[in-house]
């Protein structure tokens, strides 16, 4: 009799299929936590925080104000960039189009001028009438009056041009960049979540790179559970899953599907209560269930079962 016994258990158990949990329909039951994606919104610029407009546990859509900087000071130094940008723009067009008419004829009348008195002077000089002294002072206006006007004429060398084109570059670049800090003191949500820290209040002084707000997704949660050798070559990803939580039970199951199967086996995870399943080779297998009311919270224990092919047969 305990022979028989022995025999139907066995047999009993074959026709089981794999399952962690020892389901009899042929499927993968296991166990895990709910997990959301969760990211640290930070501030890009430093300053005092006039406004945080959204409370812990508010739901955000994507562009949504987190939190408001003082842009302030931002301001003022635009202010200076502007009126820099003008300047250097002012002078990158004067050497563009080159030496307005009036200053080329002013250039041109001083030229004559000088040319008129070095030659009378140059007389005077040859008759013995002057000092060489005198006649050089004269001579050097000359020169210096023929340099400008031929400069008149031919507008800046290529390389002025280039170089007073730059400096109005770098003056526009810098008005670009305190107009992107006046933006950045705006906070706003990337994506829809729900806050579930608000890392500041008004009045703190936070610096580039400061937390400021965490969001959380909810609409897509995952569930990592872990199942063994023997099971693991019944998992596929894109395979449907059902995941429950104690609250509803059985009553409302939670779609979902398998999105990652780890490649390597790991030790079962601490958390795992026996001593004798935490030694146990297994492997991690992620699930993304859907969450369109937020019913599951990060942190809540829940249970997956994973339909075999075993079933449809």
């Amino acid at each position: 009799m305990r022979t028989c016994l022995s025999l139907l258990a066995l047999t009993s158990l074959a026709l089981a299929g794999p399952g962690c949990g020892g389901n009899s329909d042929g499927g993968i039951e296991a166990s895990g936590t709910i997990e959301g994606t969760e990211i640290n919104v930070a501030a890009e610029v430093g300053g005092r925080v006039l406004r945080v407009p959204v409370t812990e546990g508010a739901r955000v859509a994507a562009g949504d104000t987190l939190v408001v900087i003082n842009d302030e000071e931002y301001r003022l130094q635009l202010k200076q960039a502007a009126a820099n940008l003008a300047s250097q723009d002012a002078a990158y067009r004067l050497a563009r189009e080159g030496s307005r008419k009036e200053d080329l004829l002013q250039a041109e009348a001083a030229f004559d001028a000088a040319r008129a008195d070095h030659q009378r002077m140059k007389d005077l000089l040859a008759t013995a009438t002057i000092t060489q002294k005198q006649y050089d002072d004269v001579y050097a206006r000359f020169v210096a009056a023929e340099q400008t006007y031929a400069k008149a004429r031919a507008g800046l060398r290529p390389e002025e041009i280039s170089g007073a084109r730059a400096r109005r570059e770098s003056a526009a670049a810098q008005v670009e960049l305190l107009q992107k800090r006046i933006r950045d003191c705006t906070v706003l949500a990337p994506a829809p979540g729900t806050v579930t820290l608000r890392a500041v209040e008004p009045g703190e002084l936070v610096g580039p790179g400061s937390n400021v707000v965490r969001l959380t997704f909810l609409d897509k949660v995952k569930l990592t559970i872990y199942v063994n050798e023997a099971e693991l070559g019944f998992v596929t990803l894109g395979q449907p899953a059902e995941v429950f939580i104690d609250s509803f039970g059985e009553s409302r199951p939670f779609s979902g599907s398998v999105v990652y199967i780890s490649p390597s086996a790991e030790f079962t995870p601490k958390n795992v209560q026996t001593k004798e399943e935490r030694t146990k080779l297994v492997f991690a297998v992620k699930i993304q269930v859907d969450n369109p009311d937020g019913a599951l919270k990060p942190g809540l224990p829940a249970d997956a079962v994973l339909r075999t092919r075993a079933v449809s047969q």
